[in-house]
């Protein structure tokens, strides 16, 4: 399969359907990317999948995701089928193998394989608002969010962390505003809330730690062939946005860690885009820039991209000449738009003066393809209409307990399985307001009790009622000159504690008592008066 550095893809055919020569993918123009394209059931999968075993056994790792979940066999030996036989020898593919390749299998959401986590941090504020589908203003809001968040040591892991900076946001919003822009608590609102609809769509599975190693991506086998990462998709295809946003991120991640290496003798990753469309439907401008930018430049870090995809029309102009190397399965031409596409594929091939394009593209059979790689100094080969040749590993999924082996034996097994929830932002926050709280506690029981010594300083005395300050003699002897003893004194300090003002109730009716006992004391000195008057 692999010949003097080039990857055998499969054999093309002359016009009378007899053999013509093999197709090879030069391992050294790997990195100038390419175009896996054809209407459903045309071969795509099966084109992938034997590129990732070539890619492989020459040493290369690579990463594809798994959308429909038969990709999975590739960790299978192979198995004899009629067809798959009937193929190799009408290619000449002799001796014809089967093989096992080394895979590791990834999960977003853990069921079908390793965990696959990100932190907020380095997600960014840009994918993020992308994934959210967020308006400029609450884009805005988001980018003030992680600004202040930096500045201020509050690491953004995981979803919590991020909500926690937002409600910061809104309850400071005047004072920040000032130094930052405009902070409104609506858009704080409205991120809140999106934020909560991409926690019940599984997003909060993705945002963590550990968060996944490039590294881990990128091993090799004590016997030299490259592991296949492979991504289970075919759950996070339900929120088609968060896959495409995650293919960014690592394409991005992969960009910004791995060090130039120029051309090299062979790619050190190669990277497969499937269901491309997904990363560009309804994308902004901006975003789309970003692909354009992180493809041109990823090459010379040693990296292929290859974009899987029905339509060619699913891919920019910008990034599809970008792309070197093209696989062209069949396309149907029933439609204005289909037709459309099926011109735009055949206009992007060196044409082959033997064949039309346009109309061969329509007529190819399943596994058939239009094959034109770079050759020498970096030329695309004449389109030739070329037979794809059979996988060596399986053809079609694994069953649960043999992916459950696989991940067992996995060398990544156990690193990315367990959750790691350290001190973020989230934690920070919560133990601030805390102490915040307990602070304004203590200081409402310092005023109650400064208001309590207050009015026990303004409350009225008369000498010898029992009041324990009018004379410090005889506070500790009683009638008799004995000591006091301690329980009365206590029991003095307590009754002082327990004063509180008069309702206006008992102040009426100790005035009342008051007046009556005034009252009868004057008649009283009146009756003694006149009874020494009449003596007298």
């Amino acid at each position: 399969m692999l010949e003097d550095g080039k990857l055998y893809i499969g054999t093309s055919r002359k016009p009378d359907d007899s053999v013509n020569k093999g197709e090879y993918l030069d391992l050294g123009f790997a990195n100038r990317h390419g175009l896996i394209t054809g209407a459903t059931g045309t071969g795509k999968t099966v084109t992938l999948q034997i590129l990732a075993e070539g890619f492989s056994n020459a040493g290369v790792p690579v990463f594809c995701a798994d959308v429909k979940g038969d990709l999975s066999g590739i960790a299978a030996m192979g198995e004899y089928k009629d067809f798959l036989e009937k193929r190799a020898n009408t290619i000449g593919l002799d001796p014809y193998e089967f093989q096992e390749f080394p895979v590791i299998f990834w999960d977003l959401f853990g069921e079908k394989g390793h965990r696959v986590r990100t932190t907020l941090t380095e997600m960014g504020p840009l994918l993020l608002a992308r994934l959210m589908d967020m308006t400029d203003a609450q884009e805005g809001v988001l980018n003030i969010a992680f600004k202040i968040a930096d500045e201020g040591g509050l690491t953004l892991l995981d979803l919590k962390d991020l909500q926690a900076m937002l409600s910061y946001l809104a309850e400071h919003s005047k004072e920040l505003s000032g130094t930052y822009g405009n902070i409104s608590k609506q858009s704080v609102g409205a991120i809140q809330r999106d934020l909560l609809v991409l926690e019940q769509q599984g997003a909060e599975m993705f945002f963590g730690e550990p968060a996944l190693k490039i590294s881990d991506m990128m091993r090799t086998t004590p016997d030299g062939r490259g592991a296949i990462s492979v991504l289970a998709a075919d759950k996070l295809m339900m929120n088609p946005r968060l896959y495409g946003t995650f293919l960014l991120w690592l394409l991005s991640e992969l960009f910004e860690e791995l060090p130039e290496v120029g051309d090299p003798d062979k790619p050190r990753l190669v990277f497969f885009f499937d269901e491309a469309h997904l990363l560009f439907d309804e994308a902004p401008k901006v975003l789309i820039e970003r692909v354009e930018q992180v493809v041109r430049l990823i090459r010379s870090k040693g990296v292929g991209v290859f974009f899987v995809t029905q339509n060619p029309l699913d891919v920019p102009e910008t990034v599809l000449s970008q792309l070197g190397n093209r696989i062209q399965h069949a396309l149907r031409a029933y439609t204005p738009r289909e037709q459309k596409a099926v011109k735009t594929a055949a206009d992007t091939f060196r044409p082959n003066p033997e064949f039309d394009c346009f109309e061969a593209i329509t007529q190819l059979g399943v596994g058939e393809a239009l094959v034109s790689t770079l050759e020498s100094k970096g030329v695309p080969s004449v389109v030739q209409r070329t037979l794809i040749r059979p996988p060596s590993s399986r053809l079609g999924p694994l069953k649960d307990n043999e992916r459950r082996n696989t991940m067992d034996l996995s060398p990544v097994a156990s690193l990315y399985d367990e959750d790691v929830d350290r001190n973020s932002a989230y934690e920070i926050l919560k133990k601030r307001a805390d102490d915040a709280a307990k602070a304004e506690e203590e200081q409402r029981r310092r005023e109650e009790d400064d208001e309590e010594e207050l009015q026990e300083s303004r409350r009225w005395t008369l000498p010898g009622f029992g009041d324990p300050d009018d004379d410090d003699d005889d506070d500790d002897y009683d009638d008799r000159g004995r000591k006091r003893s301690s329980r009365r004194k206590k029991r003095s300090s307590s009754s002082r504690s327990s004063y509180r003002r008069q309702t206006v109730a008992e102040a009426a009716m100790k005035s009342a008592a008051r007046t009556v006992a005034t009252s009868l004391g004057r008649a009283l000195v009146r009756g003694i008066l006149g009874s020494l008057k009449k003596g007298l």
